[in-house]
């Protein structure tokens, strides 16, 4: 037991400086702007589309800001080839982030978190896939803090996937389409700016109501975990 336990404190702690590791990247890195991401683009062809990939990917595990990123791609390859990679590298990086996460982490919160945490956990066991689909179409809570905590959970690793995959392209197909069509300020631009809008209101909506309901469940746990323990 004591054993298990020094093993999820070494696993926690290597967690922690990984994260503080990451948040210095992202401070020191010096992001390209959109212009220099569209002209490196165009000279690199098709490579430039893999590279890319991978590129965003790796950013993904860092808070650094995404955004400026999604939105180069529309401007460099339209709307919906833009839209398809920067899927592709932000679900590839969240899965890396998750996996940090769990296998990191994870051992720590099952063994030194009480009955409410224990609670959410289940919720997240059963309802999953509708949590992290509320969770991502809300483009104000940050990607990168979504993956790693998520790791910690005990959500299933298919309806993260699922869920990430889901609700992450409303808002993907809004930051990419202010990059394709920015640039004339036409129909399409103020469409992506009212759907940014629109997503932000209404998954704060069904995320308020999911809190509602996890904070009635952690709640009921409380006292059954109290009861529990005077009868055991």
């Amino acid at each position: 037991m004591k054993k298990n336990r020094s093993s999820s404190l070494w696993k926690a702690g290597a967690f922690v400086v990984f994260l503080i590791a990451i948040v210095i990247v992202a401070l020191t890195l010096d992001i390209p702007s959109v212009d220099e991401i569209q002209a490196w683009t165009e000279s690199a062809g098709t490579l430039g589309a893999v590279i890319f990939m991978i590129a965003y990917a790796i950013l993904t595990l860092t808070p650094a800001p995404k955004a400026v990123i999604s939105i180069a791609a529309g401007l460099a390859w339209g709307l919906w080839v833009g839209t398809l990679l920067v899927l592709v590298g932000a679900i590839a990086g969240a899965a890396l982030s998750f996996w940090i996460g769990r296998m990191l982490g994870r051992d720590a919160v099952e063994q030194y978190t009480g009955g409410r945490v224990r609670a959410v956990d289940e919720m997240l066991q059963k309802r999953g896939l509708v949590s992290m689909i509320a969770l991502r179409l809300i483009p104000l809570i940050p990607f990168t803090v979504i993956n790693y905590a998520a790791g910690l959970t005990a959500i299933r690793v298919r309806d993260y996937m699922l869920g990430t995959a889901i609700g992450i392209i409303p808002g993907t197909m809004a930051f990419v389409a202010v990059g394709a069509y920015g640039a004339e300020l036409n129909s399409g631009f103020f469409i992506a700016l009212g759907a940014l809008g629109v997503l932000t209101i209404g998954g704060g909506i069904v995320a308020a109501r999911l809190r509602k309901k996890d904070a009635a469940v952690a709640a009921a746990a409380g006292p059954v975990e109290e009861v529990a323990a005077e009868n055991s």
